[in-house]
């Protein structure tokens, strides 16, 4: 229920966001005419305009077409309709003189009234539709329907799509029906030639003009820098107060939520349950632990011959440790070692790792790409690719990695978000196990509970001070010198001073949600606070030099789509790092630390 007017208000608060507002005129100037039609054009704008949200919403859910699309293919779409309609609207006598015009008004004669005419009703249907996407990408309450809630129950999440739009509709239609009473008391939109419809042409114009080269988020930037209008974060303050409330809510039940709220500063190392003296029974286990929900339409199997696999299948007969990571993560990649030492060591004693690869950018949901990370760590256990992030959803997850140990039962007996506290995840399988003999009646002997795997990599967590750092536009928030937010190329320089934890471009590059692409000549300048540095990128042959402190590091070539260390360092400090590429195209994604 909480979500439910979370969901409302979300949809209500989008028109205010600073995304949105550039794009108010062109709602109300389509919807504005003579007083005959006006309520009927609002209606037919702002339906078609939350139809179309939801619509692309689906889509975007049920199909793969256009997961390669970049999301700079919406804008394009949206500000051609806007530019078209906008010259239409300046120049009417250009549409009535298109050719098939009409034949499509004589046709229309024969349904509609002659009052229907002037005004046809299909302009706005594709004027509101146009905007659905663009409308979409503006609230962090509709990326959380979109992501997590449709996947893990598509009735559910239906429900809250619908509240979100008929909030945003709401708002609209408020709005604009104002918008239409101040200008009819004016006495201005009576005249389809007049100087009030070919000023809305000229504002439709430039809103195109703005969608096309990015400066609607250049003006978005300009608002939320000078802390005007931030709805986004009422939205988020909102989405995380309904995350606590029904995290306290489960606390006494739900043993995941507890350990999430037994975290410790860091947010990644869970306190230590109270163990139990003696195994719980099934009764106890369905009062004080979650059943461990299944695999959710998996895209992809590795390890396993080709064949599905489920959680289902071993409740039983074996104790299952679900490894939620992805392959480009460095904070995934110094578990492996761990999970690849208790695979060996435990498999034949009832224990099945399966990892759940989730993606976190577009390259590793490639099933070619998670094969060739598979093959190069080494790893012999089962991996399912979870695309959609449904079973991600299902679990309520939040990290990579996350670990969930499920015993025999089909229970969750043991939860650890982030690296770390491997012994007590080793002494959690063993018991685990012990359980399972008991259970199966076996006589097994679990051996030493510490595994010390000799390729792993120790990091001293209270000294990496440095956050991960994003270069592609949807959350490059740490950039420097350059539009934050912003996508296309931005021609920087790298300034005299620079600052700790804030990133510098220097040259051409140019920037995607997701990475910033550079030609030779680009520089990346970086100071942070650790001692090993890892950058997520791919490259075209790309030759790229790692300079630290001022000193040549390394030559490095970047071609594949992974992770790469360009800095080990020997102490933790703070250091100033510079790439210079040298020759092919550079695509970085992120800078991570250890």
């Amino acid at each position: 229920m909480t979500f439910l007017l979370i969901s409302f208000i979300a949809g209500v608060l989008t028109i205010l966001a600073p995304c949105i507002l550039p794009l108010l005129p062109v709602i109300v100037g389509r919807s504005i005419s003579d007083t005959t039609l006006s309520k009927r054009r609002v209606f037919t704008v702002i339906i078609s305009l939350g139809l179309s949200v939801i619509i692309f919403t689906l889509v975007l859910k049920a199909s793969t077409i256009f997961i390669d699309i970049p999301q700079d293919f919406w804008k394009y779409i949206s500000g051609g309709i806007i530019f078209i309609f906008g010259l239409v609207t300046l120049f009417p006598d250009l549409w009535e003189s298109l050719p098939f015009n009409s034949k499509v008004n004589e046709e229309s004669n024969k349904v509609l009234m002659s009052g229907y005419q002037k005004d046809n009703i299909w302009g706005d249907i594709i004027v509101g539709a146009s905007l659905g996407p663009i409308f979409s990408a503006c609230s962090p309450t509709y990326f959380v329907i979109l992501a997590t809630v449709l996947p893990a129950s598509p009735v559910l999440g239906m429900v809250y799509l619908l509240t979100y739009t008929v909030g945003l509709c709401l708002a609209l239609f408020i709005v604009a029906i104002l918008g239409q009473k101040v200008m009819t008391k004016l006495g201005v939109v009576s005249d389809p030639r007049g100087w009030f419809k070919r000023t809305l042409g000229i504002i439709f114009i430039l809103v195109a003009i703005g969608i096309f080269s990015g400066y609607d988020k250049k003006l978005q930037v300009s608002i939320l820098d000078a802390g005007f209008l931030d709805v986004t974060k009422i939205e988020q303050s909102l989405l995380d107060k309904s995350e606590k409330k029904e995290s306290n809510e489960d606390v006494e039940m739900d043993p995941i939520s507890l350990a999430i709220s037994n975290m410790d500063e860091e947010g990644m190392e869970p306190k230590k349950m109270p163990e139990t003296k003696t195994f719980l029974t099934l009764k106890e286990k369905s009062q004080m632990l979650t059943p461990a929900p299944d695999i959710s339409t998996p895209d992809g199997f590795i390890n396993t011959l080709g064949k599905p696999i489920s959680i289902a299948e071993f409740r039983g007969k074996k104790v299952v440790l679900l490894d939620i990571w992805t392959y480009s993560c460095i904070n995934c990649q110094r578990t492996l070692p761990y999970l690849n030492s208790w695979y060996e060591k435990y498999q034949d004693k009832g224990l099945v790792i399966i990892g759940l690869h989730t993606p976190e950018f577009a390259f590793e949901r490639v099933l070619k790409n998670v094969e060739k990370a598979v093959k190069d760590f080494g790893i012999k256990y089962p991996v399912v690719l979870d695309n959609d992030f449904s079973t991600w959803v299902a679990y309520k997850n939040q990290y990579w990695p996350r670990k969930y140990l499920i015993d025999i039962d089909g229970y969750i007996s043991y939860d650890h978000a982030g690296e770390g506290d491997y012994d007590g995840t080793e002494e959690a399988i063993v018991k685990a196990l012990k359980e399972r003999a008991e259970r199966l009646g076996l006589d097994v002997e679990t051996g030493n509970p510490q595994t010390d795997p000799k390729d792993k990599i120790v990091v001293e967590y209270n000294k990496v001070r440095s956050p991960e750092i994003y270069f592609g536009s949807a959350r490059n928030d740490r950039l420097g010198n350059g539009d934050t937010g912003v996508s296309g190329e931005q021609n920087l320089a790298i300034p005299s001073e620079i600052y700790k934890n804030q990133l510098y471009l220097g040259g051409l590059w140019n920037i995607t949600p997701e990475h910033a692409e550079g030609a030779p000549q680009g520089e990346i300048v970086f100071k942070y606070e650790a001692k090993n540095v890892y950058m997520v990128a791919s490259g075209e042959s790309a030759e790229v030099e790692v300079y630290l402190d001022g000193v040549l590091k390394d030559t490095i070539v970047v071609s594949n789509e992974t992770i790469y260390q360009l800095i080990q360092g020997n102490d933790y400090g703070i250091h100033t790092m510079m790439l210079k590429v040298k020759s092919g195209k550079l695509k970085a994604f992120t800078f991570t630390f250890g």
